[in-house]
C-alpha cells in the first residue's frame, strides 16, 4: 500500500520538553510532510504548550500524570490508518520514520519498534543500557525472543494494534505492555535500526534508572502471572512441595524405625506447605482456563478492525 495513500499521526507526549519539542515537531513534520502531529502536554511547568504550538503541532492536554495515561489519551482519541508514537525529547532520528511505516505497510506488520543505536556515550546511560539489556532478557526468556529493544519510546502501529489494545499501565512501563501484548497474541512485528541521540542542551531526562527499572520489572512479573498463570503458580506450588518434602523425610523415616511422630509442629508444617502447594497449582488451571478467554477476547476485539486498505 502507497504511503500517500494512508493518514498518519505522530503522537507526541511531553512533560517539561520546552527545550526539545520544537525541534522534534519541526523534524517529523519534514520527514512525513502528510502527517498529522499531536503534541499531549502532561502538566509541564514550562513553555512547552507554547513551544510546540508555535512549530505547528495541534496540541492537547492529560491531566492525569504518567506516559502510560498520556498514551491511553492519545490511542483512544485519534483516528488514523498508522501511528508513529515518539518522546518529545528529540533523542529519536525522524528521517527513520518514513522508512518505519513503510515497513509496516509493505510487510503488512501492526507494530515496528526502533532498535536504538546511540550516536555518542552521552545518548545511552551505562544504568539505562543494563537495565534494558536485563528486562529484555528477562521478557524473552517468558514470553519469546522477539524484541531486542523493548523500552524504546519510538514505534510506529497499525490502526488494528492501537484500536485493541488496552492499556493498563500508568508510567514508563508502558513500552513492555505494548511489546508483551504483541507477543501474546503473536501479532506480525519487526524492529528497525534508528539513531538515538544525546538530548539537547536544557532537556532533561524524567526517567529514574532504578526506580523505573523496578517498576518495569514488576510490570513484566504481574504480567507473567497473568498471562502465563499455570506456569507461574505451578513454579511456586512445585517449590511449596518440594519444601514440603524436605520436612518430612525425616519425620517419615524417623515413624517407620520408631513407630513414633516426633517434632509435631514440623509435621504440620510440611502438611500445610503441601495443601497450599496444591491449591497453587489447582489456582493455576483454573486461572489459565481464564486467561485464554481473555486473550481470545484481545484478539476478536484486534480482528474487528479492518486492516489497512479494506475501511
Amino acid at each position: 500500500m502507497n504511503m500517500a495513500d494512508v493518514r498518519i499521526a505522530v503522537l507526541v507526549p511531553c512533560y517539561n520538553e520546552e527545550a526539545a519539542v520544537g525541534t522534534v515537531v519541526a523534524d517529523f513534520r519534514k520527514a512525513l510532510p502528510a502527517a498529522k502531529i499531536f503534541v499531549y502536554d502532561n502538566n509541564s511547568k514550562d513553555r512547552t504548550i507554547a513551544v510546540a504550538g508555535e512549530a505547528g503541532a495541534e496540541v492537547r492536554s492529560e491531566r492525569h500524570q504518567g506516559k502510560g495515561h498520556v498514551v491511553r489519551r492519545m490511542f483512544a482519541d485519534i483516528d488514523a490508518d498508522v501511528y508513529v508514537l515518539v518522546d518529545g525529547d528529540a533523542t529519536y532520528d525522524a528521517p527513520s520514520a518514513p522508512r518505519m511505516v513503510e515497513k509496516l505497510l509493505s510487510e503488512h506488520l501492526d507494530m515496528v519498534v526502533g532498535f536504538r543505536v546511540d550516536q555518542s556515550a552521552a545518548a545511552y546511560r551505562p544504568g539505562h543500557r543494563t537495565g534494558n539489556w536485563m528486562l529484555t532478557s528477562f521478557l524473552s526468556s517468558v514470553f519469546g525472543e522477539t524484541f531486542k529493544d523493548i523500552l524504546s519510546g519510538y514505534r510506529v502501529f497499525s490502526r488494528r494494534f492501537v484500536k485493541s489494545f488496552p492499556v493498563l499501565s500508568d508510567g514508563f512501563e508502558i513500552e513492555t505492555e505494548l511489546s508483551v501484548h504483541a507477543l501474546e497474541l503473536a501479532l506480525p512485528v519487526a524492529e528497525f535500526e534508528t539513531a538515538y541521540y544525546a538530548r539537547p542542551e536544557g532537556s532533561f531526562s524524567k526517567l529514574n534508572t532504578w526506580r523505573d527499572g523496578f517498576r518495569i520489572l514488576g510490570t513484566i512479573l504481574k504480567l507473567y502471572r497473568s498471562e502465563k498463570p499455570l506456569r507461574f503458580f505451578t513454579a511456586i506450588g512445585i517449590f511449596l512441595m518440594l519444601v514440603s518434602i524436605g520436612l518430612a523425610i525425616p519425620i517419615v523415616v524417623t515413624f517407620l524405625e520408631e513407630g513414633v511422630v516426633p517434632r509435631l509442629p514440623t509435621a504440620v508444617l510440611s502438611m500445610g506447605l503441601m495443601i497450599v502447594g496444591v491449591l497453587s497449582v489447582s489456582s493455576g488451571l483454573v486461572l489459565d482456563t481464564v486467561t485464554r478467554g481473555r486473550r481470545e477476547m484481545k484478539l476478536l476485539a484486534y480482528l474487528s478492525q479492518p486492516p489497512l486498505g479494506k475501511n
